[in-house]
């Protein structure tokens, strides 16, 4: 790739940099303000190219031993790890991360090529049964060309959980990055070629929604999308009737997080923090509606939390003293300040009101905002450090109020009950239900994903071995 300074390739195509030949577009740092990618997008010639050069390489990539293909993701996760800090400052200057943050995101970049190995074997690869004729036989088929639409919040990790599996199962990728955040997309790419993957494996083709579409519609295999509900929503509609095209969507959250009874209030109310506020309140795992008591209990939480709330440090990604940075955009600030004057007209009351900061356009402060009393509600995704309080009389209530959402991503319970645990576990409708954790805390090792209108029923993580291959079933003897 050439310097950040200079125009920026809009597509990679079988194993090589092209001038972008569609418009051009730029990603600007929210925390500078200054452009830190500048190119053209892809045209639509040159995403139908980058079809078929992953078309043309999966024939041979697939039929290469699985070995083969593990070794050569293995190389790339040891080249990843040594360029830490390169590929973190690429996310840091795109979408506004803290460096802390990015550093780790890098580093999941890395681990994720160790959990989908033991994914693969556990989950695909091929398994064989003895009987008296011979052998009950699975195994496991690549689907073909994998197109991959990356969100702007986790430019490299949340893309590459996708790409990983997909590689090792013998797919040939397809990436259109966010254009809020393209520039680490670069990155893994120089790091897959210099481990060996061979051209035309793995392709990025940059833009905004007309790139995507263009891609979508292309002769691809698979689907494997990232980002807003209702961006899922509408690729889902896109594929109606076409059952040949395996869609893999993770999606948004409306995520409750009930406290109940603690026995350490600053304790909890840190786990309410972090969850509500890490990465400036952009995991779409954060918490959005925490539910607690009423009464005392509930108020003495409250007063916690809004202690730990006015001691966030708000400034830039690279400082060490930096606890929640910018929103990836302005707009993203304003759609924030618009989603709190939406809840606060329909009766909801500001405990502390997020508000834009005069480091710059795209910070914000955390916002903390009582609905309990309000006429109506919101089930819609902020992604930003917003969190809506509910009051409750009872448990029952605030398991109602918890599952009262079209979502279903995650959930958290804080509580040292563990009857009430097992009775949150079992009631709860989410994917990602934690206990006396964070609910931004997902394992690699895990699923990843949940239902209503949070994914189709294809979660990520470990499980992301089985939209990435197909099962075929045998019956075999050696002899007739």
């Amino acid at each position: 790739m050439s310097g950040a300074g200079s125009e920026q390739p809009g597509a990679f195509v079988g194993g090589k940099w092209l001038a972008g030949e569609g418009a051009a577009f730029q990603s600007i740092n929210p925390a500078t303000g200054e452009v830190s990618w500048s190119g053209k997008a892809a045209s639509k010639a040159q995403v139908e190219a980058a079809i078929v050069a992953a078309r043309a390489a999966y024939e041979t990539w697939s039929r290469r031993p699985f070995d083969e293909r593990a070794g050569i993701l293995q190389a790339y996760a040891d080249i990843v790890r040594s360029r830490t800090e390169e590929i973190a400052a690429a996310i840091s200057a795109d979408m506004g991360k803290t460096l802390k943050e990015a550093r780790q995101e890098a580093g999941a970049v890395a681990g994720k090529i160790g959990l989908a190995l033991k994914a693969y074997e556990e989950r695909t690869g091929t398994h064989a049964t003895p009987t008296d004729y011979g052998a009950a036989e699975i195994t496991h088929r690549p689907h073909g060309v994998v197109a991959v639409l990356g969100p702007y919040n986790f430019p490299a990790h949340l893309p590459n959980g996708h790409i990983v599996p997909a590689l090792l199962a013998g797919n040939a990728c397809v990436l259109k990055p966010s254009e809020l955040s393209p520039a680490v997309a670069g990155l893994l790419a120089d790091a897959l070629a210099e481990a060996g993957l061979p051209d035309g494996c793995f392709n990025i083709v940059h833009g905004g929604g007309e790139v995507g579409q263009t891609l979508l519609a292309g002769d691809i295999d698979a689907v494997c999308f990232t980002g807003s509900s209702s961006t899922g929503r509408k690729i889902h509609a896109s594929f109606g009737g076409r059952t040949e095209v395996r869609l893999a969507l993770e999606m948004g959250g409306n995520n409750p997080l009930i406290v109940w009874e603690p026995n350490d209030v600053a304790a909890a109310a840190a786990v309410v923090r972090d969850s509500a506020f890490l990465t400036s309140g952009q995991r779409c795992t954060c918490a959005r509606r925490l539910i607690v008591k009423e009464g005392m209990e509930g108020d003495t939480l409250l007063v916690e939390l809004e202690k730990l709330i006015g001691e966030i440090v708000i400034g830039q990604p690279d400082s060490e003293e930096t606890w929640l940075g910018p929103l990836v955009s302005a707009k993203a600030a304003n759609d924030a300040v618009a989603f709190q004057d939406k809840l606060l007209e329909l009766g909801g009351k500001a405990l502390i009101k997020l508000g834009v900061q005069d480091a710059g356009p795209a910070f914000v402060s955390p916002g903390l905002v009582d609905m309990t009393n309000a006429t109506g509600k919101l089930d819609e995704e902020c992604f930003g450090p917003l969190l809506q309080v509910w009051r409750v009389s009872d448990f029952d209530e605030a398991l109602r109020v918890a599952n009262d959402t079209k979502y279903g991503l995650a959930a958290g319970l804080v509580s040292e009950r563990a009857d009430l645990w097992e009775t949150f576990r079992a009631t709860i409708r989410a994917g990602v239900v934690n206990w006396n954790r964070m609910t931004v805390g997902a394992s690699g090792a895990l699923p990843f994903g949940g239902p209503g209108w949070s994914g189709n029923h294809a979660p990520g993580g470990s499980y992301a071995a089985d939209y990435c291959a197909w099962p075929m079933a045998s019956l075999t003897a050696e002899r007739v």
